[in-house]
């Protein structure tokens, strides 16, 4: 196989460049017409009771969701509500918003003339009234559109009462819309810094510019792929900051690894074509294997429920197999049309081909002569980051990740600093119509008598305490969008925030309540939402651990070695994760990532994708070091000379590459929204620990240990390895 591809890029060198040049070019414009219909949402387990409740509500019943909640009044004024003008301000606020097309029902404290859901809409001291607004948008995305319409409608104050803007709608469209910026920001920070060091590390602007093609191709083929993916299922916009940042990432990886190995053949004396050749034999190989290793690892993120995450799976694979492309096919292709000229234009002095001795082979060699304290040392330094793991309180992102004077923040903020119930995140039940009535108000009796309940509302009326209260069409509701042929409809107001641990244990304890019962509504989604990820995440490490290690023996034959990998990985990780909740979770450290809102909570889906990213990445220096070693003791090396001249050769490579994908996702450090700043800071922390403590000391420490066991396999792997281990 790469005697194949070696021989077409050295014989039809620019016959591939154009070919694939355009192949991946029109691929990309086409591609690109997908961005403006990817999804800014799927964070919800679709399989689940909570998914199916929202069905049911907008098929059946025909009801949207309070999709904003507006606060009207003046803060601190007691009674401002109540006052003869402000109902006219209400008037003249809701004939504003009823002038957006795609505007449902409005619920607000002025037309809710019941005392029990009339108290609910106002504030403690009666200073603020609740409007909430009910949009009819099909598709999450509409209705983020009409919320940002009717946001650009509404003034900060009217006739001397402040708006606030929040709920559901002003909430997303305050993070998608920042972590837009925060993006565009990073980028122009992270850009220009990234060509200057490839050009220092490469050592000249031409070889400089070789990152460049496999990023690109890595990228625009992605797109494209994921426009395909797109016709079938739902995929997150947020998916394209993964393939603009992998892209690059592995761009630089593989075009470090592929030219160092080129500058290596010619300082040999090889002549272009047997340069290139040898270079597609060897560095090749490991691009193959590093380019499924990461694939098959964020891959596994396809086994999650939710979309959002999904999406991350669909992104990696395709920029992994693009990127692969790019590396193996056209890259080779501009180094025999290159050849010696590409190190044309020094930016530094010196030789640019790796050297048999220096930084790295003394770094080898004195670990190898103290193993055991470089091992202990180095693994309590690891377990002792990892211990803050243990009071790690997972969660979702909320309003809080947005900066504190964020428009939609602030409203978020009046609305838990002044009222007790949650009138926009209903619990949302149905019951089949085959169940008793009795047992519906048996059920909605038991659960208006829980103390986190303000009421609840049934087809007939209200219980709240225990008390039944029969209301007509009067409250607010109508009757008939509380029952259909199929299903009766109960809205439960609860006094806790919808994305809690509490709110998670208050969800289970309804759902105790009546087996029959399909409990859904905002926390219920939440729970679902954590359940779904918690309940998939052991299949997920079994998926990762079982892949990686079948690639890594495939590659190098060892049984150990691959072991090996995955727990350094684990601990690796584990270090970056502790570190991590100690200083997001109780906001330490923050002169290094900026101010931000401490929730005490870590968010679930950025911490997973921290993990799966890193781990993938991880591993592809892991075989770029194992490739060198293993080719050193081949050619008769004993392992401590094999060890130190594969991280000798190698070493650089790892570090430079590390440095740069740092800079990348470091840059993410700046922006405004927290989980931004935490998955940018995480995957660049990983990213160097692994390339610095676990690549230089660990692994030849533990490898030096190892000895000769380093290259066991039984005879029946062996045969397996000899078998299917690609070697040409």
């Amino acid at each position: 196989m790469f005697r194949k591809i070696a021989q077409a890029t050295v014989h039809h060198p620019k016959i591939v460049l154009v070919t694939t040049s355009l192949i991946f070019i029109v691929a990309g414009v086409f591609g690109t017409s997908v961005i403006p219909t990817l999804s800014g949402g799927g964070y919800s387990d679709q399989d689940s009771d909570s998914a199916k409740v929202w069905q049911v509500i907008a098929d059946d019943f025909k009801v949207e969701e309070p999709y904003l909640t507006l606060v009207l009044g003046n803060p601190g004024v007691e009674g401002f509500v109540d006052k003869p003008e402000t109902l006219d301000t209400y008037n003249l606020l809701l004939e504003k918003v009823q002038s957006v097309d795609g505007v449902g029902a409005v619920n607000a404290y002025w037309t809710a003339p019941q005392s029990q859901l009339n108290s609910q809409l106002k504030s403690k001291d009666a200073s603020l009234g609740l409007v909430m607004i009910y949009l009819s948008g099909e598709s999450l995305d509409s209705r983020n559109e009409l919320s940002r319409e009717i946001d650009a409608l509404l003034p900060s104050k009217l006739n001397g009462a402040d708006i606030y803007v929040g709920g559901t709608g002003a909430i997303l469209n305050g993070i998608n819309g920042q972590i837009t910026e925060d993006i565009k920001f990073a980028e122009m920070v992270s850009i220009p810094l990234t060509m200057i060091l490839l050009m220092f590390i490469f050592g000249t602007v031409v070889a400089a510019g070789m990152p460049l093609i496999v990023g690109v191709t890595s990228i625009l083929g992605a797109i494209f792929g994921i426009w395909a993916v797109a016709q079938f299922t739902e995929v997150s916009v947020f998916s394209l900051n993964l393939i603009t940042g992998l892209g690059l990432g592995l761009g630089i990886d593989y075009s470090l690894l592929v030219v160092n190995r080129f500058r290596e053949e010619l300082k040999l004396g090889r002549d272009v074509e047997t340069a290139v050749k040898n270079t597609v034999h060897t560095a090749g190989r490991t691009v193959l294997y590093s380019g499924f290793t990461v694939a098959i690892t964020l891959g596994s993120l396809v086994l999650f429920p939710q979309e959002f995450l999904k999406s991350f799976a669909y992104a990696g694979v395709l920029v992994c197999l693009s990127a692969i492309v790019g590396a193996l096919v056209i890259l080779p292709a501009a180094l025999r049309v290159l050849g010696g000229k590409i190190d044309k234009y020094r930016v530094r002095r010196g030789s640019l081909a790796p050297s048999d001795e220096g930084v790295w082979s003394r770094v080898a060699r004195f670990v190898m002569r103290h193993p055991w304290i470089t091992v202990t040392a180095t693994l309590a330094m690891l377990v002792s980051m990892m211990l803050p793991l243990q009071t790690a309180v997972f969660s979702q992102v909320d309003d809080r990740v947005l900066a504190k004077d964020h428009p939609a923040a602030i409203a978020s903020k009046v609305l838990r600093d002044n009222f007790t119930s949650k009138e926009s995140t209903p619990f949302e039940i149905l019951f089949e119509q085959s169940v008793p009535d009795s047992e519906v108000t048996d059920f909605a009796t038991t659960l208006s008598k829980r103390s986190d309940i303000t009421r609840v509302e049934t087809l007939a009326g209200v219980f709240a305490n225990g008390i039944f209260t029969p209301l007509g069409p009067e409250f607010g509701w109508p009757t008939s969008k509380m029952e259909t042929d199929n299903y009766v409809r109960i809205r439960a107001i609860s006094t806790l925030s919808p994305r809690t641990t509490k709110t998670m244990d208050q969800v289970a304890q309804i759902r105790d309540l009546d087996p029959q019962a399909i409990v859904g509504g905002a926390a219920a989604d939440f729970a679902d939402s954590q359940n779904g990820i918690a309940n998939q995440l052991p299949k997920v490490l079994l998926w990762i651990a079982i892949a990686t290690f079948l690639i890594l023996f495939l590659f190098i034959g060892s049984v150990l070695l691959p072991i090996k990998a995955v727990v350094l990985n684990v601990l690796s990780l584990g270090a970056t994760m502790g570190l991590l909740t100690w200083m997001f979770q109780n906001g330490n450290l923050q002169f290094l990532t900026g101010e931000y809102t401490v929730t005490n909570t870590m968010d679930t889906s950025s911490m997973v994708l921290i993990a799966i990213v890193t781990f993938g990445l991880s591993m592809d220096y892991e075989l770029f070091l194992l490739s060198r070693i293993k080719e050193e003791h081949d050619h008769g090396s004993n392992t401590e000379d094999a060890v130190a001249l594969g991280l000798q050769r190698s070493g650089r490579i790892i570090t430079a590459a590390a440095v740069l994908l740092a800079v990348v996702f470091g840059a993410f450090v700046t922006a405004s929204v927290t989980n931004m700043k935490l998955l940018g800071f995480g995957i660049a922390f990983a990213i160097l620990l692994d390339a610095t403590v676990v690549r230089g000391l660990l692994v030849p420490a533990l490898m030096r240990i190892a000895g000769q066991w380093n290259w066991w396999a039984p005879k029946p792997l062996r045969v397996l390895h000899d078998r299917f281990g690609l070697k040409d």
